[in-house]
C-alpha cells in the first residue's frame, strides 16, 4: 500500500472551490481554486466574512438562502454574483449544505460567468431585435433598449447620442436618469464625452476624477473631469460611426469594467443595426407619405387628413375648404427651359403655399403642378375666398431662378365643406371644376 495523500491535494485539483463557512458567515476554510473563481488567495479570504464578497445588489437573497440552509435545507443549484479583487463580476452556482454536527456550512463555488454571460448575450439580442420591430418610434425603442442594458449591467443612468444626417449635429434622442437619489445622472459634458466617442470610434471608459483630454475639433472645452463612472461605446453602420450609447452611475458604486465595456460594445453593435433599421422603416414611411421633390404631403395623407378633418367638421358643424390649384401652361416651362428649371419653380411654389397658409393647414402636392390645400376649421365660407386670393397673388409673383425669371398665373378652385360636397370626392371634384372654370378665357401666362 503507497503513501497517505492528503485530501487537500485532491481538493486542490478542483476547477470549482470548496469552501467552508460557520455560523456566523466567517470563511474556516477555501480551496484553490478560490483564486480562480473569486479573485482571492486563500489567505485573502479566509477569516473574512463570505458576505464581504458578494455583489451588493445580491446581498439580501443571499442572506435568504443562508437563513434557509442553516435550517437545515439543500441549496443544489443557488446563484448570485460577487466583485472579484479586480472589481470584476463573477456569477456563482452554489451546491451547499449545513452540518449541525460541526456548525459549519460546506459549500462548492462554480464560476458560471462565462455561461451567463452568453445567455445574457442572446437575450439582449432577441430583445434589441423585438424593441426595433414592435416600438413605433426610436424613442420608445431606446426605452426598451435601456431596460435590457439594465439587466445585463447597473446603468441607471443611460443615453444616446445620435449625429445628424443633416446638419451634422450631435442630438439626444435618449437621455434617462433613474437615480433615486435625485442626484442629475449626466453631467454637462456628455455632448464632450460622446463626441470623443464618435470622433475616436472606441470606447470609452471612466471613473471619478478622470480627466479627459479631447482633439482640438472637439466640442466646448479642452478636457472634461469626471465625476461619475462613465462608459460610452460607439454605434457604427458601414458607412462610419453615426453615434454612441453611454451608461453611467454614481461614484459610491461599483466602477464599469473591461466586461461591462465587452457587454455595452455588443450591445452597441445590436443597437446600431435596430437604429438603421428604424431609420430605414421611417425613411421608407415617409417617401410612401410625402412627395420627394417637395416634401409635402402626397395625395394619400392629403386625402387621410381631409377624411379627419370632415368628420372633426361633421361633430363640431363647422366649416373646411379644399383649394385646388395649378400655374396655367405649366408644361411650357418645361419645355422651354428643362425639367431641372420645371423642379425649381414647383419647390418655390410649394414654399409660397406653406408659407401662406396656417401650421393648422395642409398644402399637398397631388402630381405635376397640381397643388392641394386643406383649410381646416375655418370660421365663414368667405375664408377660404380670402386665402384664395392671397395664395393667387403671392404664386403671381416672379420666379428668380438662375436661368430666367419667370411670371407665371395660377388657378385656384374652391370648395367649401358642406356648402359644395360632405366628402372629400365630392369636394375635391367641385374644387377641380372650379378651377379649369377659371383657365378659360386667359392669356398666355409665361412671360
Amino acid at each position: 500500500m503507497g503513501p497517505t495523500i492528503p485530501p487537500e491535494s485532491f481538493i486542490d485539483l478542483l476547477l470549482d472551490a470548496l469552501c467552508v463557512v460557520d455560523r456566523d458567515g466567517y470563511v474556516r476554510y477555501v480551496s484553490a481554486a478560490s483564486e480562480r473563481v473569486f479573485g482571492y488567495l486563500p489567505e485573502e479570504m479566509i477569516g473574512r466574512r463570505i458576505l464581504d464578497f458578494v455583489h451588493p445588489e445580491d446581498l439580501e437573497k443571499t442572506r435568504q438562502a443562508v437563513k434557509e440552509i442553516l435550517r437545515g435545507e439543500l441549496k443544489p443549484h443557488f446563484e448570485n454574483r460577487y466583485i472579484r479583487k479586480d472589481g470584476s463580476t463573477a456569477h456563482i452556482m452554489w451546491s451547499a449544505r449545513w452540518s449541525e454536527k460541526e456548525q459549519i456550512r460546506v459549500a462548492v463555488a462554480r464560476d458560471v460567468t462565462q455561461r451567463k454571460r452568453a445567455e445574457a448575450m442572446q437575450a439582449a439580442m432577441y430583445a434589441i431585435s423585438d424593441a426595433a420591430n414592435s416600438s413605433d418610434s426610436l424613442p420608445a425603442m431606446f426605452r426598451r433598449i435601456h431596460q435590457v442594458v439594465e439587466g445585463l449591467m447597473s446603468a441607471p443612468a443611460f443615453m444616446v447620442a445620435l449625429v445628424d444626417t443633416q446638419g451634422g449635429e450631435l442630438y439626444f434622442p435618449y437621455n434617462a436618469d433613474r437615480h433615486e437619489t435625485g442626484t442629475p445622472g449626466f453631467s454637462q459634458d456628455i455632448g464632450s464625452l460622446c463626441e470623443q466617442v464618435i470622433r475616436s470610434a472606441r470606447a470609452l471608459l471612466l471613473t471619478p476624477g478622470s480627466s479627459v483630454a479631447f482633439s482640438p475639433q472637439a466640442i466646448d472645452t479642452s478636457h472634461v473631469e469626471v465625476r461619475h463612472h462613465w462608459l460610452g461605446v460607439p454605434l457604427k453602420s458601414s458607412q462610419g460611426v453615426f453615434g454612441a450609447i453611454a451608461v453611467q452611475r454614481q461614484s459610491k458604486s461599483a466602477c464599469y469594467t473591461d466586461e461591462d465595456r465587452e457587454l455595452l460594445e455588443f450591445v452597441g453593435i445590436q443597437v446600431a443595426a435596430a437604429v438603421e433599421r428604424k431609420q430605414m422603416q421611417a425613411q421608407l414611411e415617409h417617401m410612401a407619405r410625402y412627395d420627394q421633390l417637395t416634401e409635402l404631403p402626397n395625395r394619400s395623407l392629403v386625402l387621410d387628413r381631409i377624411q379627419t378633418a370632415l368628420a372633426r367638421a361633421a361633430r363640431e358643424v363647422g366649416f373646411l375648404a379644399i383649394l385646388y390649384l395649378d400655374l396655367d401652361d405649366f408644361k411650357q416651362v418645361n419645355d422651354t427651359y428643362g425639367h431641372a428649371v420645371g423642379d425649381q419653380v414647383l419647390q418655390e411654389m410649394a414654399r409660397r403655399l406653406v408659407q401662406g397658409v396656417r401650421a393648422a393647414d395642409t398644402v399637398g402636392r397631388l402630381g405635376g403642378d397640381e397643388f392641394i390645400v386643406l383649410l381646416d376649421g375655418i370660421e365663414q365660407p368667405s375664408d377660404a375666398d380670402s386665402v384664395a386670393e392671397k395664395l393667387r397673388a403671392t404664386l403671381s409673383e416672379p420666379y428668380e431662378l438662375p436661368m430666367a425669371s419667370l411670371t407665371l398665373i395660377p388657378s385656384i378652385g374652391v370648395a367649401v365643406y358642406p356648402e359644395h360636397g360632405d366628402n372629400h370626392e365630392a369636394l375635391i371634384r367641385y374644387a377641380d371644376s372650379a378651377m379649369y372654370r377659371m383657365k378659360k378665357g386667359r392669356p398666355d401666362p409665361v412671360s
